[in-house]
């Protein structure tokens, strides 16, 4: 195994995120509701922050057309996705606003709750702060829907499952 040592930066951002796909992540749909309706986006910067006050966090890119919803609203929700669920993650990546084949209901904030999701947590907004090209969104968690299954995970550009060993 030969290995590459460089500075990141401008030249080097190609091998800056080949690096960063080496550690793979759960997929999640974060959503919120927004003056024009329900408004989705498929993240892998997902991570718990605190037990106590029950802290989560996602990172909202801000050349996204979909970042001025995301961190400016005052609930919202993750959704764990399942392994099964990859086509619901891959809708999400690529249109926002589009619930016409998706499953959801309001949670009681207001948020869309998608079914199905391995995880669910109902978040209010306790902080946003500035990250670079990113914003890094902090959610204290006021309820939690959990299911039984396995994660759909992200992994140098590709997605899949979990091998579970015995």
């Amino acid at each position: 195994m030969s290995e590459t040592t460089f500075v990141p930066g401008p030249e080097t951002a190609r091998a800056y995120r080949n690096a960063l796909g080496a550690y793979g992540t759960g997929v999640c749909v974060v959503t919120t509701q927004t003056p024009r309706g329900p408004i989705a986006i498929t993240v892998n910067s997902f991570t718990s922050v605190s037990m106590a006050p029950p802290l989560v966090l996602w990172c909202p890119g801000k050349d996204s057309l979909r970042y001025d919803s995301f961190v400016e609203a005052e609930y919202f929700a993750i959704h764990v996705m399942g392994e099964d669920q990859l086509e619901l993650a891959q809708h999400f990546a690529r249109v926002g606003e589009d619930f016409s084949a998706v499953s959801w209901q309001p949670n009681r904030e207001g948020a869309p709750a998608l079914e199905q999701a391995l995880a669910r947590f109902d978040c209010r907004r306790h902080a946003c702060h500035d990250a670079g090209d990113h914003s890094i969104v902090i959610g204290e968690v006021l309820q939690v829907a959990a299911h039984s299954g396995k994660g759909l995970l992200f992994k140098r550009g590709q997605y899949g499952g979990f091998l579970e060993q015995s």
